[in-house]
Formats: C-alpha cells, structure tokens, sequence
C-alpha cells in the first residue's frame, strides 16, 4: 500500500504498526468535545478515546501513571484532569499513591465517576487477590475499582492466564461487585508466552506491557499481540518514553519538525498508529509533560511508513538504555543468569524517569546471582538485543548507582 494511506501489518517488517484510516474514520479513534474539568465547565476536551478491547468501555489515548509518586502527585491528576485526561493509573506498591486519589475524590466526589481507575497488586497465588480488593478499595477511598491488574507476573506465573484457579479468581473478584475489570501486567521475558496464554485462556480483560512499535512481524511478541488482539484483550502500552526520547531533536527527524512534533510526542503517535493498543500509560512528573502529551494525543495521526522508520533510526542512533521488547534473548546470548534486560531497565527508572528510589527497590529485589552479570559476553548481549544497548557500558553504572 502507498505510505500516504493506510498500512498492511503483514506487509511492513516493523509489524508493531497496525492503524488505518478507515479505522480510524470508522470511530476507533473518537474525539470527546465536552468539555471537563475537576470542577465541572472548566478545563479542555475530553482526549480522544478508544475501546478498551471486551470491556465496552472507551478509556483516552493518554494514561496518567503514578510509579514513583511524582512530587505534587495531587496537582498533577488534577492538572492531568483539566488537560482531558480520564485515565488514571496507580499500584498498591507506589508508596501513597493510592491515598492521593482518596484525597482527591473526597475533596471533589464528582470526578469519580467521570475516571476510568486502574490499580495493581502483587500476589504469589491466584486466589489470594481477592482478599486484597476491599484494602485497595480503602486505600482508594472508592467503592469500585474500574480495573484490577495482577502486578507484573512473572516467568513462574506465565501458565496463570489459562488456568482454572486465575479463572475462578477472578470471577469470584467480579462477583462482588466491587471491580468490573481484571487483567495482568508484565515485564517478563516470557511475555510472549503471557499473552498467548490470555489469548487460549479467554478470560483476561486487559493486559499492560512494555512496548516499542518497532516488532518484527514474525516475532513470538508480535504474534501473541495479534492473537490478544483477535481475542478482544485490551491492550494497554508502559514504558515507551525513555531518555533517548529525550536526546533528539527535530531536526533529527524532518518528519515531526513538519509537524511540530517532539520526539516524545512523536514516539505517542508511533505507538498509537498500532490499533492494537487502546491507550499509553505515561507518569507524567511534571506539568509540562502532561501538557506536551496531552497535545500529542489531541493531534494524533497515523504515521506513515517513513516516519516510523526515520524516527525508529533516530532514538536507536541516540543510544537507549532500556528495550521495552526484551524477552531475556541478551542473557542467554551472553551467557549468565543476570537479568541484563532488567538491570537496564532499572537503570533507565533511575536515571531518566526520575524515580531512584523505586529503581533501588526494584533491583534489591533481584535474586544475587539475577543481579551479577560480572564474566557475561557484553558484547554478545548487545548483538542479541532488540535495541543493541550498550550493556558494557550501562551495567558498572547500575552497579554504582543502585548497588
């Protein structure tokens, strides 16, 4: 198909990028034009929106986060609120994040009922999730949760979304009455097989993963995405924007200075092109960024085919420090039971996402031998990597700054 229309999946090598413009004529993309405001008839446009796989529901293109607990968290949902954003993020383990929201929704109750809420929790067995629902409830300061995530399973837990005990968990969770949605997050290598699980399974609501949209069309990923797609999983994408977003300029990219775009903005659009996914999380720290992604998403449209490719060669160029697609391929290349993928992950939580303390908390839980990548062939790591970070140079910084 010609670049300046719609985009064959199966025919572009990058097979992460999906949407059409019929598609998007068609509604999968539906700009709000009431306005909202934590106090109603102020603030700007609701954010385009769009359906969130099974669940009927249509959430924005943009996902406020709260990993980390930006300074001025209140403000911030506030402000992200005014921007038109009514998708909201949180996790029982970031800190008092929970308890912000509480605040919020006592000070201003109206605004619950205008947000979509999703929050996450870890637990070691299926049915002990539902004993956490009424704390998260609490903690909320809501009677409903619109959507429960299992929080980052794990390698050990990838056979959970088709099994019979996450199955009988979560419709006793839906039972109550108290959560309309269930699904998981991830960052495992064995993501992949995660997904293609949720797929056979046919009970999982939504999944959030790690995503760049530069997947190999015959990738093991890219097919699980494919079959969660075709399932009617919603799809929800984390940890897009990193500090190579960053490094770029426009001029880097003649494509987005032709449409005032920045890089972070582009990168949105990119991600967003792919209909597969129905929403960014994005913990935006400041009001700046919000503001900046906001606007992206109010001029989202589909990138043709050279755009993804000039943008894709320029934060590659730009050298990244974490690969959102990671699925372990680094460590077994180079030989060692290190979680390299992770390590530059929290590494990049560190240095470019501003959350240092999360990031320590996130490698002090790696098993010791997870955390020791001294004897690994750095350079083999490299060459098997997605995107060919620079492992030699990465890991002695992990080492300094989170050992």
């Amino acid at each position: 198909m010609s670049e300046s229309g719609s985009m064959d999946r199966r025919g572009f090598l990058h097979a992460g990028v999906a949407a059409t413009a019929a598609g998007l004529a068609a509604g999968v993309v539906r700009a709000q034009d009431a306005a909202g405001d934590a106090k109603p008839g102020e603030g700007k446009p609701v954010l385009p929106r769009r359906m969130l796989g099974k669940t009927g529901v249509e959430v924005t293109l943009l996902n406020q986060g709260t990993v980390g607990e930006p300074a001025a968290l209140d403000r911030l949902l506030r402000f992200a609120y005014r921007e038109g954003v009514r998708y909201f993020d949180t996790a029982e383990s970031y800190r008092n994040a929970e308890t912000v929201f509480k605040a919020w929704f006592e000070a201003q109750p109206e605004v619950r009922k205008t947000i979509f809420l999703a929050t996450k929790h870890h637990v070691n067995r299926p049915e002990e999730m539902l004993d956490k629902v009424d704390k998260r409830l609490e903690r909320l300061g809501t009677d409903y949760i619109d959507l429960l995530f299992f929080h980052g399973l794990s390698t050990n837990q990838k056979d959970w979304p088709k099994s019979k005990e996450m199955k009988d968990a979560i419709e006793a969770i839906k039972k109550t009455g108290k959560v309309k949605f269930v699904g998981f997050s991830t960052h495992d290598p064995s993501i992949a097989e995660q997904l293609q699980n949720a797929a056979k399974g046919g009970f999982i609501d939504v999944i959030m993963l790690r995503f760049s949209p530069w997947l190999e069309k015959d990738s093991a990923l890219n097919k699980a995405l494919d079959a969660c797609h075709k399932a009617n999983i919603g799809l929800v994408s984390m940890k897009q924007i990193a500090g190579q977003a960053l490094k770029i300029t426009q001029a880097r990219v003649p494509s987005l200075q032709e449409k005032n775009l920045t890089p972070a903005q582009g990168l949105l659009h990119a991600i967003w092109t792919d209909e597969r996914f129905s929403a960014s999380c994005v913990t935006m720290r400041n009001q700046d960024q919000t503001r900046e992604n906001a606007d992206a998403a109010r001029r989202f449209e589909p990138l043709k085919l050279s755009e993804l490719n000039e943008l894709r060669d320029a934060l590659l160029a730009a050298g990244p420090t974490m690969c959102p697609n990671c699925d372990g391929r680094c460590a077994v290349a180079a030989g060692t039971k290190a979680k390299l993928g992770d390590l530059a992950r929290f590494y990049t939580y560190h240095e470019d996402h501003g959350i240092r303390s999360h990031a320590r908390e996130c490698y002090l839980e790696l098993a010791a031998e997870e955390r020791d990548w001294l004897g690994a062939d750095l350079a083999a790591a490299r060459e098997a990597c997605h995107n060919k970070l620079d492992f030699a140079k990465i890991l002695p910084e992990v080492d300094r700054l989170l050992g």
